[in-house]
C-alpha cells in the first residue's frame, strides 16, 4: 500500500502524460500539412495509447484512474475510498494543466501560429461535427458508463491476470472513434480543463457539460457494474 503523497503523484503524471500525448496528438499531428496528419484515427489511438501505458506505469502506485470520472466511479463501486476522491481529483486537474501548458507553449513555438481548437471539447458551434448539446451529453453519458463497465469488469479478481491496462487502452481509442466528431471526446473532466483554460471562450463556457456529463456516467456505469456482480445473500 502505497502512501497518498505517491499515489497524488502517480495520478498527477498519468494525467499529464494522458493529456500530453492525446491532446498534444490532436493538436500537433492530427492535421499535418500535405495529407501527413494522423486525422481523427490516429489521434483515437494516441488517447488509448496514452492509457495503456499509463495504466502499466502508474496503475500499481495509484490505481492508474487520470480521470476524475473514474475515480467517481470506482469510488461508488467501493474500489476507492471517498476521503481520497478531491485529492485524486485535484491531481489529476493539476496534470492536465501542466500539459495543456508544455503543450501550448510547444504548438506556439512557430511563425503565424494557428492553434485552433486546441483540443477541446465542445457542442453546437464548437462541435466537430456541429452535434448539439444534448448529442454531447448523451454521448458523454453513455460513453463514460462503458468506460466505467470496462475498467471495473477488467479489474475484478475474476478476471484475466495482466489484461486490465490493454483492455482500458482499446476501449478508449473506440471511445474515442466513435465521439470525436460529436464533441472532441471528453470522458474525462480533467482532459477537459486543462485546454479550456488556454482557450477560454467557449470552451470555458462548455466546460460545465464535460465535468457534469462523465462524472454522472461514471457513477452509472459503476452502479450497473455492481448490480451485475452483487451476489444476493443466500
Amino acid at each position: 500500500m502505497y502512501p497518498l503523497s505517491k499515489k497524488l503523484t502517480a495520478e498527477f503524471l498519468g494525467t499529464f502524460w494522458l493529456t500530453f500525448g492525446g491532446c498534444g496528438s490532436a493538436v500537433l499531428a492530427a492535421a499535418f500539412p500535405n495529407n501527413l496528419g494522423i486525422g481523427f484515427a490516429g489521434v483515437a489511438l494516441a488517447f488509448g495509447l496514452t492509457v495503456l501505458t499509463g495504466a502499466y506505469a502508474f496503475g500499481p502506485i495509484s490505481g492508474g484512474h487520470f480521470n476524475p470520472a473514474v475515480s467517481a466511479g470506482l469510488a461508488t463501486a467501493g474500489r476507492m475510498p471517498w476521503s481520497e476522491f478531491v485529492p485524486y481529483v485535484i491531481a489529476q486537474v493539476l496534470g492536465a494543466i501542466a500539459a495543456s501548458a508544455l503543450l501550448y507553449v510547444i504548438a506556439t513555438g512557430k511563425a503565424d501560429v494557428n492553434i485552433g481548437g486546441f483540443a477541446t471539447n465542445g457542442y453546437g458551434a464548437a462541435s466537430p461535427g456541429k452535434y448539439g448539446m444534448m448529442s454531447a451529453l448523451i454521448t458523454e453519458v453513455v460513453l463514460t458508463a462503458v468506460f466505467l463497465l470496462v475498467i471495473l469488469g477488467t479489474t475484478e479478481k475474476r478476471a484475466a491476470v495482466g489484461f486490465a491496462g490493454l483492455s482500458i487502452g482499446l476501449c478508449l481509442t473506440l471511445i474515442h472513434l466513435i465521439s470525436i466528431p460529436i464533441d472532441n471526446t471528453s470522458v474525462n473532466p480533467a482532459r477537459s480543463t486543462g485546454p479550456a483554460l488556454f482557450v477560454g471562450g467557449v470552451a470555458l463556457q462548455q466546460l460545465w457539460l464535460f465535468w457534469v456529463a462523465p462524472i454522472l456516467g461514471g457513477v452509472i456505469g459503476a452502479l450497473i457494474h455492481k448490480g451485475l456482480v452483487d451476489e444476493p445473500a443466500r
